[in-house]
């Protein structure tokens, strides 16, 4: 991709992968809930007066905000564009920051982080990968899109340590509006780099690098995408099955991601941010390595390997989070794989949804499929907050998730997609042009 053309691709990622990366924000909920659950023991006034249950409301609401309104913003995406779309997404975030930090109330948070923060990460997040998958060719939609979403899984490196920073100088409300400044600031300045290619505009470099010759390109225009509306998408038993899978490799993976920095408090101390922050590398690193894994093997093998992994990580996160405090380092191990594993979903699933359904309603298709997302984190986060505040500890929590990632990694291998088939079909067609 050596032409300027060609090259604007690349801006148009990092743009995207940028504003991953102020949105990531949803993932360090597990420090501002640490610092609400202290306001509430301190009490006093100005303080937190919560239940203790409902803790993980604002962040179980925003899951499921941010994925329906995922519909809402991929229509937006595909019909009025990336930027316009991700600087709504911009406002929306920084209005809802803005208006927590100005309040303690239980009702406010639900509403400024639950539906407003929610609304705004679905914009920024609808608009920030289809434009950059649109500059790049079919065979490389898993790396493509793995690297733009694990901005948001790497989101948390530098926001956990940051947080903890303004949570020490300025308290929780002046972290908020610090935020909520900047996100609204940072987001809406990187989406005026979003832009779709020009109709016209072909990706280069199908399966290779190497120039083209008559063969390569006879047997490449023969593969063309596969557009399918939501509607036909619905009727699809493919899109159910993907859905559930979906369902449940988010619903457990936003379980530990809401509740790591209460978990590693025993072991870390202080130092609990440590354990969101290397989280969030294996989170970024799964969406990439993925990515690219199930551009080569296939999504279904990829996603099926990932569930067993993650089902195992799971099992044994009951005796590590029950050990006191003793085992910092394989807690902060052991979170780190789980983000890992979660993390390789927000890449295979969106790659799925552009294999199966085109990339003409990618922002609708896709949006209708991510509300498998925020279902399983409004689902699992309300449940494991719930066991916890009863139990004290999240065993029962880890337990069931083993059972439904075993289940999910069995639906994996019944996936088939026809789109990759052909993929490999025309791919050896094209090695062997080249070749003769």
């Amino acid at each position: 991709m050596n032409s300027p053309t060609a090259f604007k691709g690349y801006h148009v990622a990092a743009a995207g992968t940028g504003i991953n990366l102020a949105l990531g924000v949803l993932y360090t909920w597990s420090i501002f809930k640490d610092a609400i659950r202290q306001s509430i023991s301190t009490g006093g006034v100005g303080s937190f007066n919560w239940e203790l249950a409902r803790l993980n409301d604002p962040y179980a609401l925003c899951c499921l905000v941010f994925a329906l309104m995922m519909i809402v913003a991929g229509r937006c995406q595909d019909r009025f564009g990336p930027r316009t779309t991700a600087i709504t997404g911009g406002v929306l975030v920084g209005i809802g920051f803005i208006w927590i930090s100005q309040s303690t109330a239980y009702l406010s948070w639900v509403l400024g982080f639950g539906v407003l923060v929610g609304s705004g990460i679905a914009f920024g997040y609808a608009s920030a990968t289809p434009p950059a998958m649109k500059w790049f060719p079919p065979n490389r939609t898993g790396i493509v899109a793995g690297i733009v979403v694990s901005g948001f899984g790497l989101a948390s490196v530098y926001i956990a340590p940051l947080a903890k920073y303004l949570l020490n100088q300025w308290g929780l409300q002046g972290a908020m509006l610090f935020f909520g400044i900047a996100f609204l600031l940072v987001v809406s300045t990187l989406a005026l780099f979003l832009v779709n290619p020009p109709t016209e505009y072909v990706p280069p470099g199908f399966v290779c690098r190497r120039q083209r010759t008559e063969h390569h390109q006879k047997a490449r225009e023969k593969f063309v995408e596969h557009e399918v509306p939501p509607l036909t998408m619905l009727k699809t038993p493919t899109f159910w099955l993907l859905w559930t899978i979906y369902f449940i490799g988010a619903g457990t993976g936003l379980m530990v991601i809401g509740s790591v920095a209460g978990m590693a408090k025993a072991s870390l101390g202080a130092n609990a941010f440590l354990a969101v922050a290397f989280l969030a590398v294996g989170n970024a690193a799964g969406r990439v390595v993925a990515g690219s894994v199930s551009d080569k093997i296939g999504r279904g093998k990829t996603l099926a390997g990932i569930f067993f992994f993650q089902a195992v990580l799971m099992s044994a996160a009951v005796p590590v989070t029950t050990q006191g405090g003793s085992n910092a380092l394989l807690l902060v191990l052991l979170t780190s794989l789980i983000g890992f594993n979660y993390g390789a979903n927000l890449a295979i699933f969106p790659s799925f949804a552009k294999d199966l359904w085109g990339i003409k309603n990618f922002g609708v298709n896709y949006g209708l499929l991510f509300t498998a997302w925020g279902l399983g984190g409004f689902v699992m986060s309300k449940a494991s907050q719930m066991l916890i505040a009863s139990s004290g500890a999240m065993t029962d929590a880890f337990k069931a998730a083993t059972i439904l990632l075993l289940i999910g990694g069995g639906l994996a291998f019944s996936i088939h997609n026809e789109r990759e088939a052909k993929r490999k079909e025309i791919k050896k067609k094209l090695v062997t042009a080249v070749q003769t």
